[in-house]
């Protein structure tokens, strides 16, 4: 109760304070009715979604939707504070000068400039836009992305060998068939070698993935299609009537995956094997920091795997790679994780340039990284999450071909 009191103030704070700019630009009263409005509709259906809809903590599409349009509205007025308050800053410091050093013995502060008003509105419409069309749009704007990787020490029946990786369906937040069964096809269609699924299946509940069973049961490849768990197969962020119910929500995943083709890696490895030689390809359960579920076990994956094996690890939290694999005893040649979403949202020019605030809690967030002469790539993720949207972090499907080089280098 206690932080929805606090955001209700926060929220009519920046609202009023952004109101300042429309009042500023125009006197129509109109448009500030309809300034008005807006803001309670849009924290109206909140609170009905979120405190009076079904489904507990289950955060369903609809309840998606109200969370990222008071998201995009809050964002819009945050824009108009940084103009507004700047503006306020200079008012307040001219108003304590003329009443310090002029002849005028009380303090007055200048009128808000419609200009200063103007420009910071017509600056915080971008973003806001931004994050309508990333609701609208951006989620299912899909991207194949491809790396060419060399290794002198890849077996040489491996050479050419391609890698689909996917990652973060979160099948419970989709709400388009057709978008999703288009981006599908463009999986099938990189007719890759082996298809790898570094976890999150599901937001909560294996029932999410019903729907969509049928669709995500057509990804085929002839060295078949391995998976393992993120931290949200294993239904952690919703309440349970009891601990068996929640044990049996993970049994029943487990058991759909197995249906769909899917080899689901529980701390254990498989070996590939081409005219002759192999390359072990390892899976560990959810391994994160920072609070996140630590079931991953390394040392259990790797039983059976030879130090000279090359070798591909699936595990969904990139830190985990960090903190753990980078400095194993093993030399893990590629390393596959997802989680971060790219925050789904942020700035990029492939090949140029790329931000995104999750920057600043995943050292290691999106796409190809190297350390210690191992590889890291980390997928931007296939769904979505809480926001409905993406804003210039799009979703991914992720293309790797494994080259026979004279040094490890991506291409």
């Amino acid at each position: 109760m206690l932080r929805w009191v606090l955001f209700t103030i926060f929220y009519i704070l920046i609202t009023l304070y952004g109101f300042q700019a429309i009042r500023t630009i125009t006197r129509n009263a109109w448009f500030h009715y309809v300034f008005i409005a807006i803001a309670i509709i849009i924290a109206g259906n909140l609170i009905i979604q979120f405190s009076m809809g079904s489904g507990g903590r289950v955060l369903s599409p609809s309840k998606s939707y109200a969370f990222g349009f008071i998201l995009a509205f809050m964002l819009f007025n945050l824009v108009l504070i940084i103009f507004l308050f700047g503006e306020d800053i200079v008012r307040s410091f001219m108003g304590i000068y003329t009443k310090l050093f002029t002849s005028k013995s009380s303090f007055h502060m200048a009128s808000r400039r419609k200009f200063i008003s103007g420009v910071a509105v017509g600056i915080a419409a971008i973003p806001f836009a931004a994050m309508l069309y990333g609701m609208y749009k951006g989620k299912y704007n899909y991207k194949v992305i491809k790396h060419t990787l060399q290794f002198d020490d890849l077996p040489e029946a491996f050479d050419g060998y391609r890698i689909t990786h996917i990652s973060d369906i979160h099948s419970g937040s989709f709400d388009n068939r057709p978008e999703v069964e288009r981006a599908v096809n463009m999986v099938k269609e990189q007719k890759s070698d082996v298809i790898l699924f570094t976890g999150d299946l599901v937001n909560n509940k294996s029932t999410e993935l019903l729907p969509w069973k049928d669709l995500f049961s057509e990804l085929k490849a002839d060295d078949g299609v391995f998976s393992v768990l993120g931290n949200h197969d294993y239904g952690d962020y919703i309440d349970w009537d009891s601990a068996a119910e929640k044990a049996q929500n993970l049994e029943e995943l487990k058991q759909l995956q197995k249906d769909m083709g899917y080899d689901l890696l529980l701390n254990e490895n498989r070996f590939i094997e081409r005219k002759g030689q192999r390359i072990a390809l390892l899976g560990v359960e959810n391994w994160g920091k920072g609070g996140f579920k630590k079931a991953g076990d390394l040392s259990k994956a790797a039983e059976g795997v030879q130090p000279g094996d090359f070798k591909i690890l699936m595990t969904h939290d990139p830190s985990h790679w960090d903190e753990v694999v980078i400095s194993d005893d093993h030399h893990y040649h590629l390393t596959l994780s997802g989680h971060t979403h790219g925050m789904q949202f942020g700035i990029e020019i492939p090949g140029w340039f790329k931000w995104s605030p999750i920057k600043y809690r995943y050292k290691h967030w999106a796409g190809i990284y190297k350390e210690k002469g191992q590889y890291i790539n980390v997928n931007r993720g296939f769904g979505y999450l809480g926001y409905p949207g993406r804003v210039g972090i799009w979703p991914e499907i992720t293309v790797i071909e494994l080259k026979k080089g004279p040094k490890n280098r991506v291409v």
